[in-house]
């Protein structure tokens, strides 16, 4: 035998060892795992997991392999936390697995008054909300807190700023929130953003919660790490990607929404159905009373799925943006007539094969979503173009020609254009 079979013997044999070294680690891994679930205890110890790979690199004799050796025991760190959180979920749990994060999405009517159940809140929690959302909820979560500091900030996108980002970055200073302390969203999509994007800024990143209390922050933008606050007349163009520690939707404080605004969070969904699960869509056109807890669940399987591919936004994630080109530019132009569901149906409906959209518009009809539009097509496509989306050659922009499949192509203003005017010619149709 020459010495290089005999050195593929003796790496063969150490693989050997290695794959029963590892199972033996998973095994104490599952037992970690079970302590925490019965105590409560987050996944994540930071701390645990530096003090494991120093100890590990201190054993490597050969410094020039130390190195080498730090990021084998990263890796396989980030693969014990993923197996925990698997173990520790609760089976209502979904999970997105990212390299460097983990967070467990738990869809469970009545989960807010346990909170503390899913949430490390035994220590000083910063809880956001709006004067829209009933002041019970967030009392609910800080009664759970070991300190907590509720932060009302006025309700709509119009508040999505940077001034709004600074008040609220002045309440975590005068609090004196330390590294080790949380930001907890209880509220809508701008209540999640500037949550969280206050938790990415503070002290260059802490902890983060996101409580939806909105059909549409639960079934989409509660998940997926995008925080944002509009600036310049761009919708969420100053922002961050910082992904919650956990998200915690609970069905039941949907019973305080308005129709307008369950309809609002039905576009999502339909998006989601429309881009990406033929049989969803179809159950939205056939069933007259949604299951929402069922649509929440399968609509954010969907997100996670493309955000575990590409979390930041560089490929198929951009499926996610199907109806929002020309949806952001009839918000911007709409200045504030339209809630943003609203316009993500509006915007989608050009973007859809022809009978792709007399399907969609029947079923965004009876949610009570708009199928017609009154505006200004200059106006929309001035507001289309400043998109974040826009670059030189043109506009990024999702396309479904089937139910349940999309595509995504570049579009020049012209060819916006002509899409838009198909909704503009709808609503001179529907007058006449």
């Amino acid at each position: 035998m020459d010495e290089l079979s005999r050195a593929r013997q003796e790496i063969d044999r150490i693989d050997a060892q290695l794959a029963d070294l590892y199972a033996a680690r998973m095994r104490a891994v599952d037992r970690i795992a079970a302590y925490k679930r019965a105590n409560c205890l987050p996944v994540g110890d930071p701390a645990r997991e530096r003090e494991v790979i120093a100890q590990g690199c201190a054993r490597v004799e050969d410094p020039a392999l130390r190195p080498g050796f730090a990021a084998l025991l990263s890796h396989l760190i980030r693969l014990s936390r993923q197996y925990q959180q698997a173990q520790k979920a609760p089976a209502d749990a979904l999970q997105v697995c990212l390299p460097e994060a983990s967070c467990p999405v738990t869809v469970r009517p009545g989960a807010l008054q346990h909170a503390g159940d899913f949430l490390d809140l035994r220590r000083t929690v910063c809880i956001v909300t709006d004067d829209g959302v009933p002041p019970e909820y967030a009392r609910t979560l800080a009664a759970q807190c070991a300190e907590a500091e509720i932060v009302t900030l006025p309700q709509g996108e119009a508040h999505k700023t940077l001034q709004t980002l600074t008040e609220l970055l002045s309440r975590l200073q005068r609090r004196g929130l330390r590294r080790g302390d949380c930001v907890a969203a209880v509220g809508g999509g701008v209540v999640g953003d500037l949550a969280g994007f206050a938790a990415s800024c503070w002290l260059r990143g802490i902890d983060f919660y996101n409580c939806p209390t909105t059909l549409l922050a639960m079934a989409d933008a509660s998940v997926g790490g995008k925080t944002a606050v509009d600036f310049g007349g761009v919708k969420n163009s100053v922002g961050a990607f910082w992904q919650p520690r956990a998200v915690l939707i609970d069905p039941a404080l949907l019973g305080t929404l308005p129709p307008r605004q369950l309809a609002n969070g039905m576009a999502e969904i339909v998006k989601m159905a429309l881009t990406c699960d033929r049989d969803l869509f179809e159950r939205l056109e056939r069933e007259e009373a949604p299951n929402l807890p069922e649509l929440i669940t399968r609509a954010l399987r969907i997100k996670i799925a493309l955000v575990e591919r590409d979390e930041r936004d560089a490929g198929a994630r951009r499926i996610l943006n199907f109806g929002h080109t020309l949806g952001h530019g009839v918000e911007a132009a709409a200045g504030g007539a339209l809630l943003h569901g609203e316009c993500v149906a509006l915007g989608m409906l050009p973007m859809c094969a022809q009978p792709v959209r007399a399907r969609l518009a029947r079923v965004l009809t009876r949610l009570g979503l708009p199928t017609s539009l009154r505006g200004d097509a200059d106006q929309i496509l001035a507001a289309a173009a400043r998109d974040k989306k826009a670059e030189t050659d043109g506009i990024e922009t999702v396309f479904v020609d089937e139910v349940g499949a999309c595509r995504l192509e570049k579009l020049g203003l012209p060819a916006l254009r002509a899409r838009l005017e198909t909704l503009l010619r709808q609503q001179g149709e529907e007058t006449r």
